[in-house]
């Protein structure tokens, strides 16, 4: 049963991914509590889980931040999905049952219609971030898919900025990394993953860019 911390968390989670904050904005925790319509002491447990996700930032005696937004912090995200992966997917390689990776193939096959010009970017992530998990869910371990989760829940916005440039490659990445699984081949399938998710410091900073200037000049998403 959901707790008023758990719908507090959720709605503000949901706020700081998709950066309805304005990066590194002091939220003013007055204003949340009346949009949201809960209580202070509620909405402040929920902000501190939060915090310790990595999606807000709390200093003592200035109050609750939303998460920054710059190249550095970006790389360091990725960095980190590739360590996750890279380990989920070579779990994956030793555990994943014949008939795991059929349910895969069924799936792959059955969004690659949708990997067309004209697709929201927004739409290309959910697909991305739900093909990713469920390599990470062949791993057998919940606690590393739970990182996984919230990973991606701190690069969210600047993905939906950066997959308007990557439909078209995003389907065929997975499935090579699909087909290494298959083939029980760990070095081709730590490469592949490696490969889809690697960015460059140059990529983050113009990535970065691209989210400032959707951020501060509204304009229609994707």
């Amino acid at each position: 049963m959901s707790t008023s911390v758990d719908l507090a968390y959720e709605q503000v989670r949901k706020m700081a991914a998709n950066f309805e904050f304005k990066p590194a904005e002091r939220i003013n925790e007055t204003e949340l509590s009346k949009r949201l319509g809960a209580s202070r002491t509620p909405l402040r447990e929920a902000m501190n889980r939060l915090v310790a996700e990595g999606l807000l930032v709390f200093e003592g005696g200035r109050g609750f931040f939303c998460q920054s937004l710059n190249p550095d912090l970006l790389v360091h995200l990725y960095e980190l999905r590739e360590a996750l992966e890279t380990s989920a997917v070579r779990l994956a390689v030793e555990r994943a049952t014949g008939e795991q990776l059929q349910d895969i193939e069924r799936y792959l096959s059955n969004i690659a219609p949708r990997y067309i010009d004209g697709t929201p970017a927004r739409e290309i992530v959910s697909l991305d971030e739900e093909f990713h998990l469920k390599i990470a869910s062949l791993a057998g371990n919940p606690e590393l898919q739970n990182m996984i989760e919230l990973t991606y829940e701190r690069i969210r916005y600047v993905r939906w900025i950066a997959m308007r440039d990557k439909i078209d490659i995003t389907h065929a990445a997975h499935q090579g990394i699909y087909e290494a699984i298959k083939a029980r081949d760990v070095d081709a399938a730590i490469d592949a993953m490696r490969e889809h998710i690697r960015t460059s410091h140059e990529e983050a900073i113009d990535t970065v860019e691209k989210a400032y200037s959707q951020l501060y000049v509204p304009r229609q998403q994707n």
